[in-house]
């Protein structure tokens, strides 16, 4: 039976921002913005002034509308990578610029990383090759140890987990089983052997109980980096889609189960353009996908591409399951030092633009690394990643080290023979959304009025809205931006982004 409500239960019905019965009914609550700048012209995250919200709009500007009521994805966090590398820079440092660095990235009034990513054993971002297993058919790994990270990437973990307010998790990335266990008895490339397969999955059992032991948890896995491989220049090992299904269906998933393991598994951990047909083939597996939390993503395909619809055809096809960047940086390039504005024009190339074949030549233009940053968080949250993770948090300014020689960018670089720091522009671009979006924020709707600018917005678990705008035009635009029929006139200027925080 129907009951005539009255005008008092009508109100009493707007729930936050959602009106439940009458669409048309408003809030009586002020709002205000902060505002938070990083722009070519030299703001780094700075402070504006506050603006207030009015519940007219008088002008005739392009309106950039929230809508609450409208919900996506959960976000899990952002943040970057421990690697050796970067443990072994910043323990090049002194104590006080050490600590400064681990500060800028983990304070909770700072950039306050999330969300992080390591390496099982070692990488190109290491010293050199290293593994936790050393005897060749030792099918129990009696001899597993991780000694050779005692020594630097142990005690970075532990230091930053150590700033104050700092509150993170941990994703570990293998980049190859050991040479013994693969059919090629080497470090890169080559296969599985498949009398290891459980040989390894008990691998990264005894990985995070050893971690667990070091006071580190590992929070979650994928199983293995780059499965598609790289051209074997280093550590590397090669799955099949249906041999990395066979893996986490018959192994890896049973042995978490069997010893107790409380870690997600993520399954690819490579380009986006390869997504649908890996996630197909193991998310489109039942035995498989009952392991499974979520398939993690990298951005090397392409330096403007974020493949937006491809990442929404497999959320839209495994809704249950996580879409994660797990890798991206300033790839093949030596670090430029202290040269803002180099970061702000299109002067970057990456492997492709060198190495591409052909047809994949137009992926891979110079472009601008502040751009490329930005414009693949927004674009990837508005296509239903839950979070992003940058690749090494400190190099030298040589873009390393790195026993494969491959040289690379990181938002925080340093040169240890003058104990000196530099935070790129990048540093502050990733700053912009780690530190103003939460874990557990929830994506919102947004309708873009206007042209150029690129945005995405969430409500944080605190209730307040967070709105990131990147403006990549060589001229200031105005707008308004519109919550619940309130109206707050803006503007942006040229080669920006901004963070508005709504409270």
């Amino acid at each position: 039976m129907l009951r005539r409500l009255s005008p008092g239960s009508l109100i009493a019905l707007c729930i936050g921002w959602v009106c439940i019965v009458n669409p048309a009914c408003t809030t009586s609550r002020d709002y205000t913005a902060s505002i938070v700048q990083t722009s070519r012209a030299g703001d780094k995250a700075s402070e504006k002034p506050s603006i207030s919200f009015t519940s007219e709009n008088t002008s005739r500007l392009p309106v950039i509308q929230l809508n609450p009521g409208h919900t996506y994805q959960e976000i899990i966090g952002f943040g970057g990578s421990f690697t050796e590398s970067s443990a072994h820079v910043l323990k090049s440092l002194s104590e006080e610029k050490r600590d400064e660095v681990l500060h800028a990235y983990f304070s909770h009034d700072e950039a306050a990383y999330s969300l992080t990513r390591t390496h099982m054993g070692s990488c190109d971002f290491s010293l050199s090759n290293y593994t936790y297993a050393n005897t060749p058919g030792d099918s129990n790994l009696s001899d597993f140890s991780i000694k050779e990270d005692r020594d630097d990437l142990i005690p970075l973990i532990r230091d930053a987990a150590a700033v104050e307010g700092a509150d993170f998790r941990i994703i570990a990335s293998p980049w190859t089983a050991p040479p013994w266990m693969k059919e090629n008895n080497d470090w890169n490339g080559g296969s599985l052997l498949p009398e290891y397969y459980d040989t390894w999955a008990l691998f990264f059992c005894r990985y995070i109980e050893e971690y667990g032991k070091a006071g580190i948890p590992i929070w979650a896995v994928t199983t293995l980096n780059e499965p598609l491989g790289n051209s074997e220049q280093w550590e590397s090992m090669i799955f099949t889609p249906a041999q990395m299904a066979r893996f986490v269906r018959s192994n890896l998933g049973p042995r978490f189960i069997e010893n107790s393991i409380d870690a997600r598994i993520l399954i690819y951990d490579q380009n986006r353009d390869h997504l649908e047909e890996w996630a197909g083939a193991i998310l489109g597996d039942p035995k498989a996908a009952a392991y499974v939390w979520g398939t993690a993503v990298h951005w090397y395909s392409s330096t403007y591409e974020w493949y937006p619809e491809t990442l929404t055809r497999v959320h839209e096809q495994f809704p249950g399951k996580k879409l994660l960047h797990t890798e991206g940086c300033i790839d093949s390039e030596v670090p430029v030092w202290r040269d803002d504005d180099w970061y702000w024009r299109p002067e970057a190339t990456d492997w492709g633009y060198d190495w591409a074949l052909k047809e994949d030549k137009h992926l891979h233009p110079k472009y601008v690394p502040v751009y490329r940053y930005a414009r693949d968080i927004i674009g990837g949250l508005n296509s239903y990643l839950t979070g992003w993770i940058d690749w090494n948090i400190v190099l030298d300014d040589g873009g390393g080290p790195n026993h494969a020689e491959n040289w690379c960018i990181a938002p925080v670089i340093a040169r240890p023979e003058t104990d000196e720091v530099y935070y790129t522009p990048l540093y502050y671009v990733m700053r912009h959304f780690s530190r103003y979006i939460r874990p557990g924020a929830v994506r919102i709707g947004v309708d873009n009025g206007t042209k150029g600018l690129m945005v995405t917005a969430v409500r944080n678990p605190g209730g307040e809205i967070v709105v990131v705008i990147l403006n990549q035009a060589e001229r200031g635009e105005r707008f308004a931006l519109e919550l619940d029929s309130h109206f707050a006139e803006m503007s942006i200027p040229a080669s920006a982004l901004q963070t508005i925080i709504i409270e």
